[in-house]
């Protein structure tokens, strides 16, 4: 069991190296300028009002650097925080990021009502989008665990939301900064109150937040658990041949009555032989062919009022030495003090001594000041390696001025000193997770649960009679996840799906829209002419440009398909031909449906009319207009479009957009929004280089973008679906296109259950990989396809193995 596992499981701990507390830290770093602190959710940590003001909210680089580090070192985490978020606004609430390249970035719109989580995959932007409304002015918990391909959204302790991903790329660059309530210095900024902001490196820590929630295994534990099985599968096999070796063996000297001896650090001890581990503080004896060792005993120092007991290196037990009291401070033999000068405990008097510290090779503030010296070191300083002596069960651990003792995963200090520990016994101590028909067995930092005779195991904790999962009796769905109990077995839908066990169906959590079919959890497969997750979006093939249309006939989008229109001026023959190619010209001189008025000659036109004044007193030129006359000359207002102006001139009706003038005052900015230079209805593009007025569009890293009276709102652009088996996406594209070659392709799925061959007779799992045998430059992968895909200057076939060169 790893450490981290432990502490997950017991009482829901974290260890404090896998976890990062963001506003403790900033508020450490002094690096929250431009927010307020004030009453949270809670008082049981700080709370930060974020205004809509300038601020640069980020962590300063050391920060970062362990950000950085415990990404690339882990497969799966947890964000977490508190916010209360003014009504209907949006804003990022935690960004991780390297100019436009944002490898985690957690948004709330109050604008669409949705959460969205931003993250790349294979140098690739990747979106999420949750319809939620956290911009109510309310308080929410969020919690998003990523874990390898497992999303899960959890808000106020309620799971909304669960989804397989592409895997989230953790080779986070040196060069990503973290920020909180924005995303840079000008964009996504938060307006509301942020709480309790944690990034957590371990399995489930969204239970850190809401404890009562249970413990589900994640994509990284089932992992785990297929790997680890494969190995002991293998181990089993060498185990077996050295077995049945150890039992012809045996036989041999079955008549022989052999001493049994043990072997400790490369000595050889008879059977009841005792000896003494001065390094390990410990006594030692051979019992049957066992060491068993248990620690010196010291007995209490009994130090008088002027002395201390303190460790003596090269003893086991504290010895007493002349202590010093100066300042309110006690302080051992040979421990230093800085006030105005340098003094050293001695012979229980603060003696002056002169100290030369070394040059430090960095800045004043990345400077610090040890515990019980004179001179100052750099932050991050290895006190470890000053040779701090911990036992055999506990560990040194750097802390922010010193070095301390801490006992392993396992283990207990003795008499609170961790600098020796010993192990918990959690089956005396009932602080096992035993479950019926098993023994607890104590192991040295650990513990095991054995099934009693006569049963079979279900999982690491609990036992039964017969396992009616693995002998495929159960009754449960192939949508079913079948659990094994004492006296049966349960079937629950596997998530996703619903029924009860025995039956069990696709469930798409906001239905599929415009006739769309739930295939999978959380996915519709969409009728020709729509797309979305809920196919909810119409594919508009005229702004896509898909459709040529006549010159006739002018594209028009309908919900689901589209057609070619007559333009004005044009008619359909009859045929009414898909492309709009038998729109013909209407004459309306001929059909007496032109405007001209007393005494002008109409003249019919491609797709229109004219009208000519010959003679006559008559010829006005007056249009009619709505059942009524207008004068040749006329202007006026569109009676169904305030910002269009029409006008009569001989005879005919023109209406176009009026004219904006932006040096005018009286200009109506509805009509003329490039006027409007108020700086608040402005908008600054992502990069800092373009700026948009009020209701002006533009697509930012495969999100389509809007200003909004000084707001902007991005969205993941909708991709059509595809109906082909493999698709990929090209660099610089946001939306897939099909491919044939599957060794091409991006969204063939990884079944962890599958397993595949190298060339070397190894069996590899699904979509892992290794370096080719004799061919750095060559890295191969097993996909479970199919179709076998190899370079082509090899002639090297393997089968159902995918490879890839990589440099």
């Amino acid at each position: 069991m790893s450490s981290a596992m432990q502490f997950t499981l017991i009482g829901f701990g974290i260890d404090p190296d896998y976890q990062i507390d963001i506003i403790n830290e900033l508020d450490f770093a002094n690096a929250i300028y431009g927010i307020t602190q004030v009453a949270g959710l809670h008082n049981n940590s700080k709370a930060f009002l974020f205004r809509d003001v300038g601020r640069a909210v980020h962590a300063p680089a050391h920060i970062t650097e362990k950000v950085v580090e415990l990404f690339r070192s882990k497969s799966e985490f947890t964000f977490l925080a508190s916010i209360q978020q003014k009504t209907s606004t949006s804003g990022v609430i935690f960004s991780i990021h390297e100019s436009e390249h944002s490898y985690f970035e957690l948004e709330s719109s109050g604008l669409r009502e949705e959460i969205r989580y931003h993250y790349r995959y294979k140098g690739k932007p990747r979106s999420e989008s949750f319809p939620y409304r956290l911009a109510d002015g309310q308080w929410h918990k969020i919690a998003l665990s990523i874990s390898a391909t497992h999303l899960l959204l959890h808000v106020d302790c309620n799971r909304i939301y669960e989804r397989v991903i592409d895997p989230p790329q953790m080779d986070l660059t040196l060069g990503s900064g973290v920020w909180l309530g924005q995303h840079s210095h000008k964009h996504g900024l938060f307006k509301g109150t942020i709480q309790d902001v944690k990034l957590i490196f371990a399995p489930n820590s969204y239970i850190t937040q809401c404890p009562n929630l249970n413990r589900c295994p994640t994509c990284s534990d089932f992992l785990s658990l297929v790997q680890g099985i494969m190995d002991l599968q293998e181990l089993l096999a060498k185990m077996t041949l050295k077995l049945n070796y150890a039992e012809s063996r045996l036989t041999q000297l079955e008549s022989c009555r052999c001493e049994r001896t043990c072997s400790a650090n490369g000595v050889v001890y008879r059977d009841k032989e005792l000896w003494v581990e001065p390094e390990n503080c410990r006594n030692c004896g051979c019992m049957n062919g066992v060491v068993e060792c248990r620690r010196i005993f010291c007995p209490p120092a009994n130090c008088s009022e002027d002395s201390l007991s303190v460790h003596v290196e090269g003893t086991c037990c504290k010895k007493c030495r002349p202590k010093c009291t100066y300042m309110a401070q006690t302080l051992s033999e040979g421990q230093r003090l800085l006030t105005k000068r340098c003094t050293e405990c001695k012979n229980g008097m603060m003696v002056r001594v002169t100290e030369n510290c070394p040059e430090l090779n960095c800045t004043l503030k990345e400077q610090i000041l040890p515990e019980n010296r004179c001179c100052n070191i750099c932050k991050g300083y290895d006190f470890c390696a000053e040779g701090l002596i911990c036992g055999e069960n506990s560990e040194c651990k750097n802390r922010n001025t010193r070095a301390e003792c801490e006992c392993k995963s396992g283990f207990a200090s003795i008499h609170g000193d961790s600098t020796y520990c010993e192990d918990i016994d959690e089956c005396v101590t009932q602080m096992h997770y035993c479950q019926a028909n098993t023994a607890c067995v104590n192991l040295l930092g650990s513990h095991r649960c054995d099934c009693l005779p006569g049963f079979i195991r279900v999982d690491d904790y609990s036992c039964t009679e017969h396992d009616e999962c693995a002998s495929g009796q159960s009754s449960c769905d192939d949508n079913a996840i079948c659990t094994n109990t004492i006296r049966g077995h349960l079937c629950s839908c596997k998530p996703g799906y619903v029924g009860n066990g025995s039956i069990c169906i696709a469930f798409c959590e906001e239905g599929c829209r415009s006739g769309g079919t739930c295939v999978s959890p959380n996915t519709c497969v969409c009728p020709s002419g729509f797309t979305g997750l809920h196919c909810e979006t119409d594919i508009d093939e005229c702004a896509e440009v898909l459709i040529q249309c006549h010159i006739h006939s002018r594209c028009v989008n309908l919900p689901g398909w589209y057609h070619c229109e007559c333009r004005n001026g044009f008619h359909d023959n009859g045929s009414y031909l898909i492309d709009g190619s038998s729109c013909i010209d209407i004459d309306e001189c001929a059909t007496q449906t032109h405007t001209c008025w007393n005494d002008s000659v109409c003249v019919n036109l491609p797709g229109g009319f004219d009208c000519m004044c010959t003679s006559g007193p008559a010829c006005s030129g007056d249009c009619l207009y709505e059942e009524g006359l207008k004068h040749n000359g006329q202007k006026w207002n569109h009676s169904l479009d305030h910002c269009s102006l029409c006008s009569c001139k001989d005879g005919r009706t023109f209406c176009m957009r009026r004219e904006c003038h932006c040096a005018d005052p009286e200009t109506d900015l509805f009509c003329c929004p490039e006027c409007d230079s108020r700086k608040s209805s402005q908008c600054l593009h992502q990069s800092g280089h373009i700026l948009y007025r009020s209701r002006d569009s533009w697509i930012y890293s495969c999100q389509q973008c809007r200003c909004l009276e000084g707001k902007v709102d991005c969205w993941p652009l909708a991709c059509p679906v595809l109906a082909c088996k493999y698709s990929a996406l090209v660099e610089g594209e946001c939306c897939p296109h099909c491919v044939t070659d599957p060794c091409l392709a991006d969204n063939i799925a990884n079944d962890i259950r599958q397993t595949c061959q190298d060339p070397a007779g190894i069996t590899r799992l699904s979509s892992a990989t290794w370096p080719m045998p004799g061919s750095p430059c060559t890295t191969c992968k097993c996909k479970v396809t199919a179709i076998t895909h190899i370079l082509p200057d090899t002639d090297t076939h393997t089968q159902n193995a995918d490879t890839h060169r990589s440099t």
